[in-house]
């Protein structure tokens, strides 16, 4: 923190402690704990210790703030005799290994980090081993100070400010700065947005105004509302041209992408909702005004009259104008206000799905409403039928099966599909997936987390954050008895022998995928029972039942009560599901990238699950190696397929039980790459675990210390298990973006997928250091 935040905290703890202390201007250990948030006790502990400089058992306001000053303005000596006081807890004068255990547990908790007590033993053993440098069984000040030395970010911390190590709450810096929006940069990266929202807007102000010099003579609300007419006719067709998925996927591989804002469709949908209303509501008002001044001039029909009866004769059809304008009006405003984020992300993503239908019955009434309507329809509409349709097709073809499920932490389901062979997609394409079982007529969209490269299978992995995703969990968690089909038990036993075919393809796939028997238990398991499924198929008799008959474009139902089953969260099953796509996304951009930058929050990583392994894959075909020694090299020469010369891959998670769905193939990745490149390592791995403590936080430095010397021991981390080490709190982007453009490796392109308010703070970067942004949308 700078002087003037230093300033401002203590104002801000001045005023906390005025607040909690009683009449005797003191405050006890529990008050302490809720002036300055310290949730670990041993910390609160030891604060308070230190800062009850009289050992009254209180600290006054005079003590706590001639503690607090010499933090801030003491000297570097001055902070790091505090911190070892911290870790004194006897005040011995030195820390023996009891003391360092027992605040690294500490450390720990505080961190929201689980570790063995094994693991907690190698953290201690490790850095009480670095840092008694004469074997004296302790650790002296000055044996921490020169450990703390080999650890330049840490004392760089402890130049600028101790103060961060209590915690304090985040102050908002209130800074005038230009709106991005008027920045240079912005305007620059979002060329093709602006270019193509100034055309829309330029449309509908034309067609307004032509619109309303044709019907002048109805006077000032009939010029409105026919004005706004002639923009709904434009904009209720549009909003359908900018859904037309496997239209727009196709258009991403021409030209057109370079000029068009295709990336950003669903943002420009939800634009022209919105704009759809807007011109709704005013249509209507401005009719309603008009009705008025007719019942008023002519006298001929009342108010309610010409608003919901055919009696005036308005309209094309029968007169209909009126009453299908306020049916229209109602569906319009229903349909906007069940699209709202607060509905999609609260969990209710169902209302949105089935109020979103109600476009077909929009579309039958604005044909009878409006007499012109359909010359704007003919060709959009035709256009999107096709699409349903192919889009049924294709949906329906192949007889798809859910061969395999996982469920992972984090409440993420992992799904192994049998792939078709006609099916083709990109690396980070999505699909609507149905399966009956869960929700007979609700489709949903999810990334496809396998490569294309991957023939036989196709991953998905969904995070439960709604009903369906809930529902979808949960069906699987349940135990097999309860999903039991008496007659699906029938009809299976008669077909052991395609059971047992289907089950040696399923057990294939998933040996290709690395999934099969994770340990010893787990692989004797498979054995036995492939062993005793081919015996009982071996001894059954050809079946020549109809019933048991199996389509051969189809995979033969495995029963649920025979599934494999590798450990209760982890099986073989054989559940019918329907899938619709691929459809593409911006990262199909990612492959003419030079360098590429994927940062995902959370689930958001499923994008770039099948991109980083297509990436690889793509690696391992340019990678060299010299036939008479180990060295190895990856060619650099571009090439219409991978233009990529670096890839900087940022995941960022909450907790760590959020990295453990995912580990196993990212030390797939890491193994694939040599240590050493002529240029430096291709793929360039970035974990950030936003609940531990950072570096810069005192409760924390023993533990992020601890971690460091333990990764380069055992070479690989202690919270992921990966070689790449686990960055504690969140990413100080400024100084991320600061080093990505210091590499040099080419043109920066960012492709990110997670929450929208991050988002926002990664493209407000982007746009200062001129990197290309994309953000997953579908």
């Amino acid at each position: 923190m700078s002087l003037d935040e230093d300033a401002r905290w203590l104002e801000w703890v001045t005023k906390q402690f005025e607040s909690i202390a009683g009449d005797d201007k003191e405050i006890d250990l529990d008050e302490f704990k809720t002036a300055l948030k310290v949730k670990e006790s041993f910390f609160a502990e030891r604060f308070f210790a230190l800062f009850d400089s009289d050992g009254s058992s209180s600290i006054s306001l005079d003590e706590l703030l001639k503690a607090l000053d010499l933090l801030i303005h003491g000297n570097e000596t001055d902070k790091l005799r505090f911190l070892f006081q911290v870790y004194d807890v006897d005040g011995s004068g030195s820390i023996d290994p009891d003391e360092l255990r027992t605040v690294l547990k500490s450390c720990l908790r505080e961190s929201a980090i689980s570790l063995p007590e094994e693991k907690l033993d190698d953290l201690t053993l490790a850095l009480f081993e670095s840092a008694d440098k004469d074997n004296s069984g302790s650790i002296t000040f000055e044996e921490l100070k020169a450990e703390l030395e080999n650890f330049p970010e840490v004392m760089e911390n402890l130049t600028i400010s101790a103060a961060n190590w209590l915690k304090p709450p985040n102050l908002e810096q209130k800074k005038r700065k230009t709106p991005r929006y008027l920045t240079r940069a912005y305007w620059h990266n979002n060329s093709r947005k602006l270019f193509f929202l100034c055309l829309y807007a330029l449309l509908n102000v034309l067609l307004f105004i032509v619109a309303m010099q044709k019907n002048a003579h109805g006077g000032p609300w009939f010029m409105v509302a026919r004005g706004c007419g002639q923009c709904l006719n434009l904009n209720c067709t549009f909003v359908m041209v900018l859904m037309l998925r496997r239209s727009l996927t196709w258009l991403r591989a021409t030209w057109v992408v370079r000029i068009l804002p295709l990336d950003q469709n669903i943002l420009l949908h939800q634009l022209v909702g919105y704009a759809i209303l807007i011109f709704s509501v005013v249509h209507t008002a401005a009719h309603v005004g008009n009705f008025v001044r007719m019942s008023q001039n002519d006298g001929m029909y009342q108010l309610w009259e010409y608003l919901f009866t055919i009696r005036p004769g308005i309209g094309w059809v029968n007169g209909t104008a009126s009453i299908t304008g306020v049916v229209l009006q109602v569906l319009i405003c229903l349909m906007s206000v069940c699209s709202s984020t607060f509905v999609r992300r609260s969990g209710h993503f169902e209302v949105f799905y089935w109020s979103h239908l109600s476009y077909i019955w929009v579309w039958a009434l604005l044909v009878v409403h409006c007499a012109n309507f359909w010359k704007w329809f003919v060709v959009p509409g035709v256009m999107f039928l096709i699409e349903k349709i192919v889009g049924m097709a294709v949906s329906r073809m192949g007889g798809l099966y859910i061969v395999e499920v996982n469920l992972l932490p984090s409440k993420v389901t992992h799904l192994v599909i049998k792939r078709p062979p006609f099916f083709h997609f990109k690396p980070g394409d999505y699909v609507f997936i149905n399966i009956p079982a869960i929700a007979k007529y609700e489709w949903h969209p999810f990334t496809i987390s396998s490569a294309p490269e991957q023939q036989d299978v196709l991953w998905l992995h969904i995070r439960s954050m709604g009903q369906w995703t809930n529902r979808l969990y949960e069906y699987f968690r349940q135990p097999e008895s309860q999903t039991i089909s008496s007659k699906r038990l029938t009809a299976s036993l008669r077909n052991r022998r395609h059971q047992s075919r289907a089950q040696d393809d399923i057990f294939k796939s998933a040996i290709y995928n690395g999934t099969v028997a994770s340990n010893k238990d787990d692989a004797v398991e498979l054995t036995l029972y492939r062993s005793s499924v081919t015996r009982t198929s071996s001894s059954q008799k050809p079946v020549s039942d109809p019933e048991a008959q199996v389509d051969p474009g189809e995979a033969p139902p495995v029963p649920r009560e025979l599934t494999a089953k590798l450990s209760e969260n982890h099986r073989y099953c054989n559940i019918k599901c329907y899938v619709d796509g691929p459809f593409g996304t911006s990262t199909r951009q990612i492959f003419t990238s030079e360098h590429a930058v994927l940062i995902g929050a959370g689930i958001g990583i499923t994008p770039f699950a099948s991109i980083l392994q297509s990436i690889m894959c793509r690696y391992r075909m340019r990678k060299q190696n010299c036939p008479s020694c180990n060295y190895s090299w990856c060619e650099t020469i571009k090439d219409n397929e991978m233009k990529l010369r670096k890839v900087d891959f940022i995941w960022i998670n909450r907790d760590q039980k959020s990295f453990e769905w995912f580990v196993s193939l990212l030390t797939k990745l890491e193994m694939d790459q040599a240590d050493e490149e002529p240029e430096g390592r291709f793929l360039e791995m970035h974990m950030y675990m936003t609940s531990a403590l950072s570096k810069n936080d005192m409760k924390a430095i023993g533990l992020q210390m601890a971690l460091d010397l333990l990764a380069k021991k055992e070479k690989k981390d202690s919270i992921t298990g990966l070689r790449t080490r686990t960055q504690p709190g969140r990413p100080d982007w400024a100084k991320v973006f600061q080093k990505l453009s210091e590499e040099k490796k080419g043109r920066v392109h960012v492709f990110f997928c997670g929450a929208h308010a991050l988002a926002k703070v990664i493209k407000a970067q982007c746009e200062h250091f001129g990197f290309k942004f994309y953000k997953e949308h579908f």
